[in-house]
């Protein structure tokens, strides 16, 4: 780049965004990353080890909850990646934990963002959740793309809290965009897997470690997943691509969790893995999720294979699997 482009990453520390920074830190970019504590060196220290970190990275202290928050980190910038959300998938008090920081938190990110003229495109890390759940039986055979959205009332009747947090957060930034003429663009995820840059264990990398360490029984479930560099990689083409709009599926296959078990069996034989399936996660039904969308930004998707192995090294550095 002829000149140096700053952008701003909210949640900087997380699992996407880490990555996110990476990348565009090896593009060029000036980064402006959110966290909650700068100061936190068990949060931050990856970050400011990465290649660029000493000359383009400046991070930002910032609280979803509080608005005004993120007026000083989107000063200025071009572009906006809003990664920061809750990604758990039960909870206490599922409106405190989840809707209210992922509703809440979206809106004063955008109210923000509206305040600088130079920013010409803003970036939303979604969900595939935000997708299929419409309350009506989707058929195995069936393709769903980015013009399928779910109903939070059948997301609120089936106690699938992540899932109405997510959707009434897009919902309200598509509305306050409109509102007030933001070129938004969202990009909606499966389950994320891929190598970690941080020592913290993502929850949806946790869902296949705890089948590595000692499950007895794996759910009766399909697997949507996506590799989190394809995903980091996709942020940055939408918001390069003039030409991108609206939303982004990004789901590289749908596995059983049979299929998943015995990819990791062919690289680690020697094993001790679950063989007994049983009922649960019985929202992951099996269908089709279509890429085309996807593959117009220009993304070549990693394999679940490739995934799958980059992960349990990456785990297995860490220390999170001992065997």
């Amino acid at each position: 780049m002829s000149e140096v482009k700053v952008v701003c990453v909210t949640g900087g520390s997380g699992y996407i965004a880490s990555w996110l920074i990476k990348f565009l830190l090896q593009s060029g970019y000036s980064v402006n990353a959110t966290v909650r504590d700068p100061n936190d060196q068990e949060k931050t220290a990856h970050l400011l080890g990465l290649d660029g970190a000493n000359e383009r990275l400046h991070l930002f202290k910032a609280d979803l909850m509080e608005e005004g928050s993120f007026d000083a980190a989107v000063h200025g910038c071009e572009g906006v990646f809003h990664t920061a959300s809750p990604v758990f998938f039960s909870a206490i008090d599922p409106q405190t934990e989840l809707i209210d920081p992922a509703v809440r938190g979206t809106l004063n990110v955008l109210k923000s963002c509206a305040k600088v003229h130079t920013i010409r495109r803003v970036i939303l890390t979604s969900s595939f959740a935000t997708v299929p759940y419409n309350g009506k039986p989707i058929p195995p055979d069936a393709v769903l793309d980015e013009t399928w959205f779910p109903d939070p009332v059948a997301c609120k009747e089936q106690k699938l809290w992540y899932q109405l947090g997510k959707t009434l957060a897009e919902q309200t930034a598509w509305k306050f965009a409109e509102d007030n003429r933001i070129d938004l663009v969202t990009v909606n995820p499966g389950i994320v897997l891929g190598p970690l840059l941080h020592s913290t264990c993502s929850h949806s990398v946790e869902i296949l470690l705890n089948l590595i360490n000692g499950a007895k029984e794996y759910p009766d479930a399909y697997y949507k997943s996506v590799d989190v560099r394809d995903v980091a990689n996709a942020h940055i083409k939408a918001f390069e691509n003039s030409s991108a709009s609206g939303r982004y599926c990004l789901v590289e296959r749908d596995s059983h969790f049979s299929e998943v078990l015995k990819i990791v069996h062919q690289h680690y034989p020697s094993w001790d893995l679950p063989q007994k399936c049983i009922p649960g996660m019985s929202f992951l039904v099996k269908y089709g999720v279509s890429k085309e969308k996807a593959k117009s930004l220009g993304i070549d998707f990693i394999p679940l294979d490739v995934s799958l192995k980059d992960t349990i090294e990456s785990l297995k550095v860490i220390g999170f699997i001992t065997i």
